[in-house]
């Protein structure tokens, strides 16, 4: 290109040199000429010396937008090769439960509505076999210090997936004790409240903070393991049993615990109409604990031994767990402490609902009708010499309905009839609620 232009201003000066010399000699003298020759001569140069200037000028613009384009060219490379946005949003999970609860009581008793709680579930898949999985908690819909609601973190670990057999579980997990601890969704039980014996002897929602093992030893057997830690032991009472010792902040690992379960599925492999699934879960640790490790100074251990069963045939369901407990240290912890903690429930349901009804909008729906039994006492069996407090030892019938329009909202009522060794008449309580999962 530079080239080009030298030629062209060596043309035109040329050109204009021969045009001047055929101009009339009347007008001009030889010297005159040679003036004006030189002048345009001069006059040329510095335009072509212009012209090269500008090329050179062009030149280097040319070559920095070619560095420009190199780098643009190497940052859409870049951005081709990064994970795409909509991919990185795809290893999110989102989900969450939540039931809004009327509950009415006879006589003098409270009478409220209860946004009982409200859970949201985040979890992210790193890779195929690193993921993470929580559950935020609002319960009672306000949160105050010392009193009211609260806002917990029930869940939040990560699962080191290996192999079928064995996988590595770390962080905030569910403590793997009877049914409801476990599987709590208000769309997986039937009353409008948690079974009372999974307030007072397995004090559901219960979690742990440790790290575990757990998988599938064959298709019809599972397992999961922990290391967690412990309980606080001067938080137990007579009334509400262990259910004050857990430790929601930062658990002290001075007294750990171990904790875990099995579940055989015997039917597995078997007829289709009915499944059969039967469990064994336990806990034993110290419980010298507390929160922020400002351990309470109690000297004593804690064992927990529980089973429950779920049976499904045709319509009919059957469920039950019992769970008896041990506090060595009982007499020193005081506050009415027991020994020994004992209680069960069985509940039966019957899904009523005819298949003529299940079209269109509702052809998903189901309706159960339930009786349910519950049997706790957290005063069962005392240190010598410490009275029983017959208020601990209670019983409870609720009968109810429980209908879902689909799987993922349940409509609930139900009525309580509770009864303890005091001898008084108890109030007895009316029930209604909603919950959704998704």
């Amino acid at each position: 290109m530079k080239e080009t232009s030298n030629r062209t201003g060596r043309g035109l000066a040329v050109a204009l040199t021969l045009c001047s010399l055929f101009m009339p000699a009347a007008a001009q003298t030889a010297d005159e000429k040679i003036v004006e020759l030189q002048k345009t001569v001069e006059l040329l140069s510095g335009k072509l010396e212009a012209l090269e200037a500008r090329q050179n000028v062009d030149e280097g613009r040319f070559s920095v937008q070619e560095e420009q384009a190199a780098d643009l060219s190497g940052r859409f490379t870049e951005l081709q090769s990064a994970p795409a946005l909509d991919t990185h949003f795809d290893k999110f999970r989102f989900g969450g439960y939540g039931e809004l609860h009327a509950n009415f009581t006879e006589g003098k008793g409270p009478d409220q509505i209860d946004l009982h709680r409200l859970v949201v579930y985040l979890g992210y898949e790193f890779t195929d076999w690193i993921q993470f999985h929580s559950e935020w908690e609002i319960e009672h819909g306000f949160v105050t210090d010392g009193a009211g609601g609260e806002f917990v973190i029930e869940q939040a670990y990560f699962d080191f997936l290996f192999s079928d057999l064995f996988n590595v579980r770390v962080g905030r997990v569910l403590t793997p004790l009877a049914i409801t601890n476990k599987w709590h969704e208000p769309t997986l039980f039937n009353s409008v409240e948690r079974p009372s014996f999974d307030r007072f002897i397995i004090p559901t929602t219960w979690s742990s903070d440790g790290i575990g093992i757990f998988g599938n030893l064959s298709d019809a057997l599972s397992y999961e393991a922990y290391v967690v830690g412990g309980l606080n032991g001067s938080r137990f009472n007579a009334i509400n049993g262990i259910r004050g010792g857990r430790i929601k902040e930062s658990p002290s690992l001075h007294d750990p615990a171990v904790t875990g379960r099995i579940d055989y599925y015997p039917l597995a492999a078997g007829d289709s109409t009915q499944s059969l699934r039967l469990g064994l879960s336990g806990y034993f640790g110290g419980l010298d604990n507390g929160n922020n490790g400002k351990n309470p100074g109690i000297n004593g251990d804690i064992g927990i031994y529980s089973a429950d069963f779920q049976y499904s045939h045709g319509r009919f369901d059957l469920l039950g767990a019992l769970a008896h407990t041990h506090v060595d240290g009982a007499r020193k912890i005081g506050n009415g402490t027991a020994e020994e903690m004992f209680g069960w429930y069985l509940e039966g349901a019957y899904h009523w609902l005819p298949d003529s009804w299940k079209t269109g909008k509702l052809a998903r729906s189901d309706a159960v009708v339930f009786l349910r039994y519950d049997d706790f006492d957290t005063q069962y069996r005392m240190p010598s010499g410490v009275a029983r407090n017959p208020a601990g030892d209670r019983n409870e019938w609720t009968v109810g309905l429980a209908y879902w329009p689909t799987p993922g909202v349940v409509i609930k009522a139900d009525y309580q009839i509770p009864d303890d060794a005091t001898g008084d008449d108890l109030p007895h309580r009316i029930n209604f609620g909603i919950g959704f999962t998704f």
